[in-house]
C-alpha cells in the first residue's frame, strides 16, 4: 500500500561528483514514485542537498541547484543515497559532508551509497564490520584505505543491514530499483525498470561485468579470439583439448597457461558463459527451460537446473520470475 505522506529521500551532492550517481537514482525514484501513488501525485520526496546549497558542478560540468544540509536540521529522512565521484585517482572526503552524514546516519532508515560514495560513508564509520560495494577500479584504494570493510569486488549491490551500497555508476539504479521492490513491491521496480529502458532489473547478486567482459580485465590476444568463439559455440565439445587446438597450444600448457592468466579454469569459463547466455534467455524469451538447455549447451533441463542452484542458489524458473522483461 502507497503511504499517504512521500518517503523522503536526500540524495547528497558535491563538486566533481559522477552525474548519473545522482541523476539515475534520482529518476528511478520519479518514475517509481508516480506509478506507486497514482493520480498525479508522487509516493517519494527528493531533496538534493550540498554543504552550502547552490550551485554544484558535476564531474561532467552540468551544475546541479541544491539545498544547504543546514535547511534538513530538523526534517526526517527515510532514505539517505551518497553518490561517488571524485577528481584524479584519490578520494578526497569533504569533512564538513562527512561530519554531517556520521551526525544523520543514525536517524534514517536506510543509508546508501553509490560507486565511490561508499569513501564517504567509510570515512563516516559507517561501513567498519560490513559487507560493501563499490566500482570496481576503487576496490583496491578502498579495502587498502578502511580494512574494517569487507569488500565485494564483484557484486552489482550488496545490502548489510540498513546500509546499501552499490558498484560503479549505472549500478546505482540497480540499487535504486531494489530499493523501489522494498518499498513497494516487485511489480512497481519491474514496472520502472522498463519505463527506464533497463532491460532487466539486476540482482545485487549478480556480477558487475558480463563473462566475457570480465575476462578481458585478465586478457591476452591469444584468448581474445578463443572467448569470442566460445560464446559462439557454446552447444559444442568445449573440452580442454578442443580450446587448446582453438588457442593453437597442447592440451597441458594451455590448461597451466589460461589458469595462470586468467584466474580460472577454462571449465569454469565455459561454465560460466553457458549460465549467462541461460540467463539471457530466461530474461528476454518467453521459451521453455528444456529448449533453453539446449540452446545455451547444457544440453539437459536438469543439467540446467543444477547449474543453476550451484551458481545462483535459485532454479532457473525462480530467475524468470524474478528478473523476466516478459514476466
Amino acid at each position: 500500500m502507497t503511504p499517504r505522506t512521500p518517503r523522503r529521500v536526500v540524495l547528497l551532492a558535491y563538486d566533481e561528483m559522477n552525474l548519473l550517481d545522482l541523476c539515475g537514482p534520482l529518476q528511478a525514484l520519479a518514475t517509481a514514485g508516480r506509478r506507486a501513488a497514482g493520480n498525479g501525485a508522487n509516493a517519494y520526496e527528493t531533496i538534493v542537498a550540498s554543504v552550502n546549497g547552490g550551485l554544484i558542478t558535476t564531474s561532467a560540468g552540468l551544475p546541479v541547484m541544491t539545498v544547504a544540509l543546514s535547511a534538513l536540521e530538523t526534517v526526517a529522512i527515510d532514505t539517505l543515497i551518497v553518490p561517488g565521484g571524485c577528481k584524479g585517482d584519490e578520494f578526497h572526503a569533504p569533512p564538513r559532508l562527512v561530519a554531517w552524514i556520521a551526525q544523520r546516519a543514525p536517524t534514517v532508515r536506510r543509508l546508501c551509497s553509490v560507486c565511490t560514495g561508499a569513501f564517504l560513508l567509510a570515512a563516516a564509520g559507517q561501513l567498519d564490520g560490513k559487507r560493501a560495494a563499490t566500482h570496481w577500479d576503487w576496490v583496491g584504494r578502498l579495502e587498502a584505505r578502511h580494512p574494517a570493510i569487507r569488500v565485494d569486488a564483484d557484486k552489482i549491490f550488496v545490502r548489510d543491514g540498513s546500509i546499501w551500497t552499490s558498484a560503479g555508476v549505472s549500478a546505482g539504479i540497480d540499487l535504486t530499483l531494489a530499493l523501489i521492490e522494498e518499498d513497494f513491491g516487485h511489480q512497481v521496480a519491474i514496472d520502472t525498470a522498463r519505463q527506464l529502458v533497463m532491460f532487466i532489473k539486476r540482482s545485487g547478486g549478480q556480477s558487475q561485468f558480463s563473462v566475457p567482459l570480465a575476462a578481458q580485465a585478465h586478457d591476452d590476444a591469444r584468448f581474445t579470439d578463443l572467448h569470442a568463439w566460445i560464446a559462439a559455440h557454446l552447444t559444442g565439445d568445449l573440452c580442454v583439448e578442443r580450446l587448446a587446438e582453438i588457442a593453437g597450444m597442447s592440451p597441458r600448457t594451455f590448461a597451466r597457461v589460461y589458469a595462470e592468466r586468467m584466474g580460472r579454469t577454462p571449465a569454469k569459463t565455459v561454465e560460466a558463459m553457458r549460465l549467462e547466455a541461460a540467463c539471457r534467455a530466461l530474461e528476454e524469451t518467453d521459451l521453455p527451460l528444456k529448449a533453453i538447455a539446449v540452446a545455451t549447451g547444457h544440453a539437459e533441463e536438469q543439467n540446467l537446473r543444477r547449474a543453476f542452484q550451484r551458481q545462483l542458489g535459485i532454479t532457473p524458473t525462480q530467475y524468470r520470475e524474478r528478473f523476466s522483461a516478459h514476466g
